[in-house]
């Protein structure tokens, strides 16, 4: 994956970060999604994997989302269109998080109806508990869960990064544009080597 010129990371050093206080929040690296973009699933899932140990050895906290939904679709209004979609495509009732990641029994998973992860969940919650105030983002895909996830977290005044080469969309178009725009507003945007280093 190519970025552009507009939105690539600075390269600079950022500010240190409390592993206590912090985590790294994977959203969507689920094998229905990593089966639909199979053709740029190995490359997501090497970088991701290599921010989830770096996570993992620096102390961070990793946390899983899932979006699933039970058999039949209870969960799905007729008024969400997105949800619509998903419903006729028949995904999302019985895969799991990608085995690549290698998720831990003390990583937590969050389980979501909706595009957000924390519409409708308790990661708020959990994470309130622990005293993070800080996130670093990962996810498929940028225009959805990344977007949408974003948003709120920004409104709830977390200190947020996202890492851009953890992220992805088939519309690359529309990827590039929002991290050059709405995610760069938000977050600070890191490469997967400026995420690593932030974690060393």
């Amino acid at each position: 994956m190519t970025r552009s010129n507009e939105s690539a990371p600075s390269h600079t050093r950022q500010p240190a970060i409390d592993p206590a206080k912090a985590a790294l929040l994977v959203m969507h690296y689920q094998t229905d999604i990593t089966k639909l973009f199979s053709d740029v699933a190995p490359t997501l899932l090497a970088n991701t994997r290599q921010l989830c140990d770096a996570a993992r050895q620096k102390g961070v906290q990793v946390y899983f989302a899932q979006i699933r939904f039970s058999p039949g679709y209870p969960e799905v209004s007729p008024l969400n269109k997105n949800g619509q979609g998903i419903k006729e495509l028949g995904l999302f009732t019985t895969d799991d998080i990608a085995p690549e990641l290698h998720r831990q029994p003390d990583e937590p998973l969050i389980v979501a109806h909706r595009a957000s992860v924390f519409f409708g969940t308790d990661l708020e919650l959990r994470l309130s508990a622990r005293g993070i105030d800080t996130l670093i983002l990962a996810g498929i895909a940028s225009t959805g869960v990344v977007l949408s996830s974003v948003a709120y977290a920004s409104d709830a005044d977390y200190r947020l990064y996202t890492v851009k080469d953890c992220c992805y969309d088939p519309d690359q178009v529309v990827h590039e544009h929002l991290f050059s725009t709405a995610f760069a507003s938000r977050t600070t945007v890191l490469a997967l080597d400026e995420a690593l280093s932030l974690l060393a």
